[in-house]
Parts: structure tokens; C-alpha cells; sequence
């Protein structure tokens, strides 16, 4: 049963921007150290996190909470499984949030080109 779906879109040039100009603060505020670290492989960082901004942008309005209700950046995790296929992995205020809703596995798809990154997040309950 879907519970929750949200869809973001990112201008990837924000993105490139913001390393740009604050790179250290950006990447510990927004992004867990496994996503850091996957970035740095990425020939187009601003590419692969822009499309990861936009996943976190719309767990959230799958959630349907916004930034109101205390969750951090790094509670919304963009996990990859060995075949590539991403997916979510949430924590502390999302984590709860989400189990409350009944939500049980997050489906997630990102794309991007030069200019622009979108992710699509649905939550599925059972």
C-alpha cells in the first residue's frame, strides 16, 4: 500500500554553487559520510548530490512533514544496493516518524543531467 509519494527537482548548478562557496559546512550539514564519500567517485559531484538533495526533498513531502517536525538532512540516508538501485535508509526523527505512518520500505529514483537532478520517493506500507 503506498503511503506517501513525493517528487523534487534541483537545479544542479545550486548545488555546484553551494560547494562552491561553503564545501565543508554544505557536505557535513546535508549529506551522512557514506554519501560523501560515494560523491567523491563521481566525476560530476554536483550531479550525484544534487540528485541526492532532491531524494531527501522528497522523503520528506512523502512524509508529508517538511523540515517541521525536527528532522535532520542526515536522518534521510541514499543508500545503493549492489545492483545500483537506490533506496532509503532513515533515522532518528524520520526513522520515527515514518514507523509511525506504518511505512516499511521506501521506493526511490533519481536522474540527472547537466542542468537539472529529480527524485521521485514512494513509501510503502504493508
Amino acid at each position: 500500500m503506498i503511503i506517501g509519494h513525493g517528487v523534487d527537482i534541483v537545479e544542479t548548478a545550486r548545488i555546484e554553487r553551494l560547494l562552491g562557496d561553503h564545501p565543508e559546512r554544505f557536505l557535513e550539514r546535508v549529506f551522512t559520510s557514506d554519501e560523501q564519500r560515494d560523491s567523491q567517485s563521481s566525476k560530476r559531484q554536483h550531479e550525484h548530490l544534487a540528485a541526492r538533495f532532491a531524494a531527501k526533498e522528497a522523503a520528506l513531502k512523502a512524509l508529508g512533514t517538511g523540515w517541521s517536525q525536527g528532522i535532520g538532512w542526515t536522518d534521510i540516508e541514499v543508500v545503493r544496493a549492489e545492483n545500483g538501485k537506490p533506496s532509503l535508509r532513515v533515522t532518528g526523527r524520520a526513522a520515527q516518524i515514518a514507523g509511525g505512518m506504518g511505512i516499511v520500505r521506501w521506493h526511490v529514483s533519481l536522474s540527472h543531467t547537466e542542468a537539472i537532478a529529480i527524485a521521485s520517493v514512494i513509501a510503502e506500507g504493508d
